[in-house]
């Protein structure tokens, strides 16, 4: 009897199992079916999560810093339309750069967040349309870009920009798009006369342009030995800005000789003025613009304001770009322990 009867538990113990297992299975299902469940939480792929958009609050800026990770998100209907006009404001210093249009005035050309705070309004192509003036609570038209760009440079404080919507129209930067005949032919592969036309035109338009920018650098150098170097500024920072897209020189330069004498120029113009932090930017600019005349920027009377004010920063800023071959300390260490220049 008690043989049979061990044989019928034992019969038993698969069936048991096998409910014991199916329940824990269901019951395991339930919980990952559940959206509080941390293990559902986990489980669920990141692209399957929906952003969360976040509802802007007027009257507070929505500036992202460089060292933010994440950017508030506006809802559609929050964000401005293509011709409407935003105003933003940001800290310095600034994610965004500008380029100057065919017409003269400054559109957005760049949005970088590791350079400095932005605006998620702002998009390339945007048009400047005001801006804070240099100091105090003035607000200029953004009619010049020489001056828009002495305006930010010299500011102290916040910024405040009103821009035009444009939807990433980048139309500023070309010579000329509005032939109907060279739109046809350019959409459809082709060659014709329209765009011969065409190209006679912007070639004209550069050597205009061209032309001009010569007589701008001219003035500016006229204002800077007259004495003034504010005029100048404007004047250089708009040669900056007619620097031609996709330039290449016989070197396969990628920035034009103007180009980096005239950041130069822009330097010596704030040494001038006693800007020495300003000075110290545009030089650094210059530097990496490619202006490589080492002894003019060591010794000449351009700069010398600023090597005077501020010797340390500025040797740490040419010797990243014309490091000595020769430690000067070390020279100097070495004269006088051998007695050298001593009578």
């Amino acid at each position: 009897m008690s043989a049979m009867g061990g044989g019928r538990g034992l019969s038993l113990l698969p069936a048991v199992a096998a409910v014991f297992l199916a329940t824990c299975f269901f019951v395991s299902m339930y919980h990952m079916s559940s959206p509080s469940a941390p293990l559902a939480s986990r489980l669920m792929s990141r692209s399957s999560q929906r952003p969360v958009l976040r509802t802007f609050r007027p009257g507070r800026s929505m500036c992202i810093s460089s060292n933010q990770v994440k950017a508030p998100v506006r809802t559609f209907a929050e964000m401005p339309r293509v011709g409407d006009k935003y105003e933003v404001n940001l800290e310095k210093p600034i994610g965004i750069s500008f380029a100057r249009g065919n017409d003269g005035k400054a559109y957005v050309i760049g949005i970088d967040p590791r350079k400095g705070n932005i605006d998620e309004k702002v998009e390339v192509g945007d048009k400047m349309v005001e801006l804070s003036a240099s100091f105090g609570d003035d607000v200029w038209e953004a009619g010049n870009f020489g001056q828009i760009m002495y305006a930010i440079k010299t500011r102290v404080g916040g910024l405040y920009f009103k821009f035009e919507k444009r939807d990433g129209d980048m139309s500023f930067l070309e010579f000329d798009n509005k032939d109907g005949e060279f739109r046809k032919e350019r959409a459809g592969g082709n060659y014709g006369a329209g765009t011969r036309e065409v190209q006679m035109r912007n070639y004209i338009t550069s050597k205009e342009n061209e032309r001009r920018r010569n007589e701008v650098f001219n003035n500016g150098l006229e204002d800077y030995q007259n004495g003034n170097y504010q005029d100048a500024i404007y004047k250089f920072e708009d040669v900056l800005g007619m620097e031609p897209p996709n330039y290449v020189g016989d070197n396969f330069a990628r920035i034009t000789p103007m180009y980096e004498v005239a950041s130069y120029n822009i330097a010596c113009c704030y040494s001038k003025m006693k800007r020495f932090d300003v000075c110290l930017e545009s030089l650094n600019d210059a530097l990496n613009a490619g202006f490589d005349d080492y002894e003019k920027i060591r010794t000449a009377d351009g700069l010398k304001e600023l090597r005077e004010a501020m010797p340390e920063k500025f040797n740490r800023l040419v010797d990243r770009y014309d490091e000595p071959v020769f430690d000067p300390k070390l020279v100097e260490g070495f004269k006088n322990f051998f007695g050298f220049g001593k009578n």
